[in-house]
């Protein structure tokens, strides 16, 4: 089967680094494994193009330079350019990841069947923590986009009651977890002798609602000899980096950067726990980071907030504890550190969730056969070579 997948939104490059981009190139491979061929129509590629996509099609469509107004326009004009491609491709399914101003999916209602993936409620973030110009020009793409979708695709229950509120149809809504590569993400190696220091491990971008901060706090209060490994980079490492050396703790910590994700799978077989500490709030996340780490068989500690009670069994896969309560994380922590049984009985019991509960192949199939029925996937078998795509193209250069 021949889907196009639409990605509009300027801030998310295809071959990114952040958890977004690492989102798009996976439903990708999913798709690509069982035999479909994709095509990515997007507005920014970036350079961290993975190996075993650097045959994937991509058609871009460059936006002029320009904030606010401007920018928003030229997301809508590239939609509607994008639309008409896509329409006269021959193309049996549209993939459209869900961003503002983009309204590609239901310029196409009646003649391509779609599916709708939506991540967040776009517009009230984009209203808090950036600009929006034109805010009732979202709103009617918004609409438009839930109304005229096959399938709406959202990651989270809080995030599919925010499409009904906006307009979508409830027969057509679904909730789709995150998932994660269970091919790519592989077990840890297994745990030597016990001996030196335990490395506890946080994945995930640098912004204030990831509560790095509360994990640096929690480490300052550990008693074990344990060190920090965090992967990922974002506004808040300078103020990070500031804190670990107020805290007494910079010699404990490593800050990484980004990562590009083809080296994430490494970087994770290097830990010993892995942490989710995010703060009180709203969270309507499905948080990728917790589904990788038990793909990797990581004891997890995270915060008992959202989705994650659930993802986490209620404790069976991991330890919960009071979001933003520091003292609790730091215990979890202690604990886990100084009881290595405990950590390898998570460790088995994390991978086998993940493997048979939340691959992403797992996750593409059941939304393919909602929308087209359970003919179309998988179309070759498991672990069969996916005939290169082509090569990359630009357009609007």
């Amino acid at each position: 089967m021949r889907i196009a997948y639409a990605l509009l939104d300027p801030g998310i490059g295809v071959f990114g680094t952040k958890g977004a981009s690492v989102h798009v190139q996976e439903v990708v491979r999913a798709l690509r494994a069982d035999g479909h061929h994709v095509t990515v129509f997007c507005t920014r590629t970036d350079d961290h193009v993975p190996a075993d996509l650097a045959d994937l099609e991509v058609r871009r469509h460059r936006l002029p330079k320009g904030k606010g107004a401007e920018r928003e326009q030229a997301v809508a004009r590239a939609a509607a350019d994008i639309a008409h491609e896509i329409a006269a491709g021959g193309y049996d399914l549209v993939y459209e990841r869900y961003s503002l101003f983009s309204d590609v999916a239901a310029r196409l209602t009646g003649s391509i069947p779609s599916i709708l993936e939506v991540n967040a409620p776009l517009i009230a973030e984009q209203r808090e923590h950036r600009s929006l110009a034109d805010e009732p020009a979202a709103i009617a793409a918004t609409r438009a986009q839930l109304r005229g979708a096959t399938l709406v695709s959202c990651v989270s229950r809080a995030v599919a009651d925010w499409t009904l509120t906006e307009g979508a149809d409830p027969s057509r809504v679904v909730v789709t977890p995150n998932g994660v590569n269970t091919t790519r993400i592989t077990p840890r190696p297994e745990e030597g002798d016990g001996s030196g220091p335990v490395t506890v491990g946080f994945v995930g971008t640098l912004k204030p609602w990831h509560g790095t901060d509360v994990l640096l706090r929690a480490l300052a209060r550990t008693h074990g000899d344990l060190r920090l490994d965090v992967c990922g980079t974002g506004p808040q490492q300078p103020a990070l980096e500031e804190l670990a050396l107020e805290l007494g703790i910079a010699e404990k910590v490593t800050f990484r950067g980004a990562v590009a994700p083809e080296q994430v799978p490494a970087v994770l077989h290097g830990m010993d726990i892995a942490t989710a500490p995010y703060p009180p709030g709203e969270h309507y996340f499905s948080p990728l980071k917790v589904y990788e780490y038990l793909a990797a068989g990581l004891p997890v500690v995270a915060s008992a907030i959202g989705t994650i009670p659930a993802v986490l069994r209620d404790g069976e896969l991991g330890v919960l504890v009071a979001p933003g309560d520091v003292d609790a994380l730091a215990d979890a922590l202690d604990e886990l550190a100084a009881d290595p049984a405990h950590r390898a009985r998570l460790s088995r019991a994390a991978r086998e969730s993940a493997v048979a509960e939340h691959d992403w192949r797992i996750r593409c199939r059941e939304l393919l056969d909602r929308v087209l029925g359970p003919s179309v996937a998988p179309a070759v078998p498991a672990g069969a070579p996916v005939m290169p795509a082509g090569a990359t193209v630009e357009a609007g250069a």
